[in-house]
């Protein structure tokens, strides 16, 4: 295998290709359809990002096993054994549907079951969030660091997906959560990506993110861009993350972190 400052490179070459093939999408509406469950949405270009990406993906490093968002992905060996791919095609695919513009491809490599690479990429502003353990987070090519001063001085992120909004707990602990926080801090955002929420952790550009239910596809390369960052990603308990089964989230800089707890 290469170095691992060439392999992040690489990849990080590689989605800004994929990227391109969410700029070339035209009348995607007319592309969609729902996966299991209500308003679970998935267009043909999800599933051409996905392909593309695992056919690079793969001649980059034969021996990884992957897991992504669309069908036909899976870990066939434990994820404690050697390398895996952890990718989303289009983060944000409802605001792609839509047109916003807020939509990423996000690829993280699992070394030995642990984040070691992560790479988040919106084709629209051609912003790269790219991280690898221990050698700092960067957007482009300047290092970002997470915030360090508390709620009231920060913006505060937080996730939705409208196919849990019939699930009671799920509808009352977010917008529980919501009402105890919103007085504490500077104002609220959602951008409908969580792998760009918890990067704009990483560029200080808000500094607190929670949801309820993410996939380990939603947040596994920007879990790496946090931390990296110096922020701190865990379940909303306080637990480790895991990249096996779905968790809550919650990612911050680490004084609004701790706030989260005490408020």
């Amino acid at each position: 295998m290469n170095n691992s400052t060439d392999l992040k490179q690489q990849i990080m070459d590689i989605a800004r290709e994929a990227g391109s093939i969410m700029l070339s999408a035209h009348d995607i509406e007319k592309t969609q359809s729902e996966k299991a469950g209500d308003f679970n949405l998935v267009t043909e270009y999800d599933v051409a990002v996905q392909t593309f990406l695992i056919k690079k993906l793969k001649e980059l490093l034969p021996e990884a096993s992957f897991i992504g968002e669309e069908a036909g992905l899976d870990s066939h060996k434990p994820l404690e054994d050697g390398y895996t791919f952890v990718i989303d095609p289009i983060d944000g695919t409802s605001n792609f549907i839509h047109g916003m513009m807020i939509s990423v491809i996000s690829i993280c490599l699992l070394k030995d079951g642990k984040g070691y690479i992560g790479v988040v990429y919106n084709p629209y502003n051609g912003e790269m969030f790219h991280a690898e353990k221990g050698k700092g987070a960067f957007v482009n090519d300047r290092k970002i660091s997470a915030r360090t001063d508390g709620l009231e001085h920060n913006l505060l992120s937080f996730g939705t997906s409208p196919y849990h909004r019939n699930e009671e707990y799920y509808f009352k602990g977010t917008f529980e959560t919501l009402e105890r926080l919103f007085p504490k801090c500077l104002d609220l955002r959602r951008l409908g990506s969580a792998a760009l929420d918890i990067c704009y952790i990483a560029a200080g550009r808000t500094g607190l993110f929670f949801e309820l239910i993410l996939q380990p596809y939603d947040y596994a390369a920007a879990s790496v861009i946090v931390e990296e960052a110096g922020g701190v990603i865990t379940d909303m308990n306080g637990d480790p993350i895991r990249f096996d089964i779905p968790v809550s989230i919650l990612a911050g800089g680490p004084e609004c972190y701790r706030e989260f707890f005490e408020t």
